[in-house]
């Protein structure tokens, strides 16, 4: 009997693996607060794919390469958990070369994919209705403002909680980016028009549709 009961039980254990590993594979668990929005919102949808992710690839000019633009993996919170903002914060070091660039020439572009948060299912993050979004501005240092110094360092450690622990002798700032164009898709038939004031106006909740 006990082996029989020790079988059970690595069977349900694998079970719960296989199950976890499928949601998995295309993307990270399914742990969404939000539901997703019908894509013909566009300032909705573009609210929630930037609150529900939490990284994505921020591009840079390079001086040092010629001036070619410089794409890389970060962290970025734009608020607190079902409480953002819109405006992508970052903590970022000198000691890599994303920071360094916006020193010196801030012009960036933000870009992130659906397929990251888990809500695509099998389809390929180039399918149209996988969405993606690329905000384009002015990365620029968070350091007049004290209020909303506190309010991103907030959202990213709360967000990203090992950040707190990153070494203080690495000079982590807080970077925004400051949007001023956005091209988004997130379905078929090209990228849905979108200023930036219907998408920092959008009023976002937890009873979004389900599309």
């Amino acid at each position: 009997m006990n082996i029989i009961n020790r079988a059970a039980s690595i069977l349900l254990l694998l079970v719960f693996f296989l199950a976890f590993f499928q949601n998995s594979v295309h993307g990270r668990p399914l742990l969404l607060s939000m539901s997703r929005p019908k894509p013909d919102d566009a300032a909705l949808f573009a609210r929630w794919l930037v609150s529900q992710s939490s990284w994505g690839v921020l591009n840079t000019i390079a001086s040092d390469m010629g001036g070619a633009p410089f794409g890389n993996v970060v962290s970025f919170s734009d608020g607190l958990p079902d409480k953002g903002h819109g405006i992508p914060y970052f903590y970022l070091t000198t000691l890599d070369p994303t920071a360094r660039n916006a020193l010196k020439d801030q012009r960036s572009s933000f870009t992130i994919s659906e397929y990251a948060i888990g809500t695509c299912g099998k389809k390929d993050p180039e399918n149209p209705s996988c969405a993606k979004i690329t905000l384009v501005g002015k990365l620029k240092v968070v350091t007049e403002d004290p209020k909303e110094t506190t309010f991103a360092q907030t959202a990213l450690f709360t967000k990203h909680p090992e950040m707190e622990g990153w070494p203080k002798s690495h000079d982590f700032q807080i970077y925004k980016l400051e949007i001023e164009e956005i091209f988004m898709i997130n379905w078929f038939g090209g990228p849905k028009p979108l200023t930036v004031d219907q998408y920092l106006q959008a009023k976002m909740d937890s009873h979004t549709v389900i599309a």
